[in-house]
């Protein structure tokens, strides 16, 4: 596996090796020790997540604040997503800045979102199922959002979708009335 910082360094892109034959192929999604080598963190993961997406819906901008900070690492096994992820944390010298990826079943690739960054995806096929892994539990007291067409972000979402919110998403403030990190 390989393990690319992007430009918010702390959000990396990780791509498997994949074994594959005429039979098929064979990867290993996650494994705790090569991710700390990979990484230098020592990361435990409480919880998976598994959603499923018609093409243009968006999911997003999310993120839980301390004490139930939850990092994440994510991952299309159906159909592809770009995914995002904003950094939100107020003394940090990127803050505002986001970085997206397309993740895909075909690619494999995934993303670590750590604590402290928003994380939003647009599912760019029907039937796109994302999974992902949570530091920590789901805390609804702790749960936050920021507006995913926010100006002063300004996201380049891909094109030629007109995305599909849930009532809260859409309802969710700008980066600069959001709560968010220190």
């Amino acid at each position: 596996m390989n393990a690319t910082p992007l430009a918010l360094p702390e959000v990396l892109l990780l791509e498997p090796r994949v074994f594959g034959d005429d039979r098929g192929w064979f990867y290993e999604s996650f494994n705790a020790r090569s991710f700390t080598e990979l990484t230098g963190l020592d990361i435990t993961f409480v919880q998976d997540n598994h959603s499923r997406s018609s093409r243009g819906v968006l999911r997003g901008l999310h993120y839980q604040l301390p004490p139930a900070a939850q990092g994440k690492l994510v991952r299309a096994v159906a159909g592809s997503i770009f995914d995002v992820a904003v950094d939100i944390r107020r003394s940090s010298p990127t803050f505002g800045r986001w970085v997206g990826e397309i993740l895909s079943a075909e690619n494999k690739r995934q993303l670590w979102v750590p604590a402290g960054f928003a994380h939003g995806f647009l599912a760019l096929e029907d039937g796109t199922e994302v999974l992902y892994k949570a530091t920590d539990f789901y805390n609804k007291a702790a749960e936050g959002a920021v507006r995913w067409d926010d100006p002063e972000l300004a996201i380049a979402w891909p094109g030629g979708l007109t995305p599909l919110l849930a009532p809260k998403d859409a309802a969710a403030p700008a980066l600069a009335d959001a709560q968010l990190f220190a």
